[in-house]
């Protein structure tokens, strides 16, 4: 996908998507979106991808929404609802995801970034919820993610304002996991998503799913929560991770139901 607008790679369980327009800073436009919730939605359903990377080519993340560039035809309300499903499902991804951030992440491309689990920035990076300054409200999920990651007085700042700031600022208010110098940025994701992939994918998904809705639910709630996640987890994961514990080796997580026989089509003989 040399020539395409967004490039993947996979490294063993890490696929990386890498926005490639950088003559217009990786602004989204309508096919670029499109290649996007495809590469989402195969990364989904793919159970050998267990980590996620997303990043842009040239020197920055995005630049938000490509104003001038190719639109797909019918309603702006459907259009946005595209978006929405766009953001949702990056958002919800069972897996984790990680932005590395060089240079601007404005408009979407910001709230691209504030819909990862992981924010790694060069120290180049800006960041900015643009959409005043071009006369519009925030999207892409901004004004849910937003004050969910800076609070809401910062929010209102960030967005009524539409500052721009360094990566610096960004991670004083949450926006940023780390600040990584340029040389740096590239050998710390890889390592952070090797991580990743390697850990338990059910119960990460699961903790991953709580963890965005925990402020939206009371304290009963997430403890009923917590107790489905237990009852999956103890017969997925964590019984290799018990039995590697008492081998004194490091578990290996396989994501495999164990509370049971695995019974095969092939095995069920004229049982039908």
């Amino acid at each position: 996908m040399t020539g395409s607008t967004l490039l993947t790679d996979r490294a063993g369980a890490v696929l990386t998507l890498t926005l490639n327009r950088p003559h217009r800073k990786n602004a989204l436009d309508d096919p670029t979106l499109q290649l996007l919730q495809d590469g989402l939605l195969a990364a989904r359903e793919d159970p050998a991808v267990r980590a996620l990377v997303l990043t842009g080519a040239g020197g920055d993340f995005c630049s938000g929404a490509d104003v001038g560039g190719t639109r797909r035809e019918g309603h702006p309300v459907d259009r946005m609802r595209w978006l929405g499903d766009i953001a949702m499902l990056l958002t919800e991804l069972p897996k984790p995801v990680i932005a590395k951030v060089r240079g601007v992440a404005v408009g979407a491309g910001c709230n691209l970034a504030l819909a990862a689990d992981f924010v790694v920035a060069a120290p180049d990076a800006r960041f900015s919820q643009i959409f005043g300054r071009r006369g519009l409200s925030p999207d892409f999920g901004g004004t849910w993610l937003l004050p969910r990651t800076v609070g809401l007085l910062q929010a209102k700042r960030l967005a009524l304002l539409a500052e721009i700031i360094d990566a610096t600022e960004a991670h004083r208010l949450g926006m940023v996991t780390w600040v990584k110098q340029a040389a740096e940025i590239d050998p710390f994701v890889t390592d952070l998503a090797d991580q990743l992939a390697a850990g338990p994918p059910v119960a990460m998904a699961q903790t991953k799913t709580m963890l965005n809705q925990a402020s939206s639910q009371g304290l009963r709630e997430a403890l009923e929560s917590e107790t489905r996640a237990a009852a999956i987890n103890l017969a997925t994961d964590a019984l290799a991770a018990r039995q590697a514990f008492v081998d004194k080796v490091e578990p290996v997580f396989e994501g495999r139901w164990q509370a049971g026989p695995s019974v095969r089509p092939a095995d069920r003989g004229d049982a039908r």
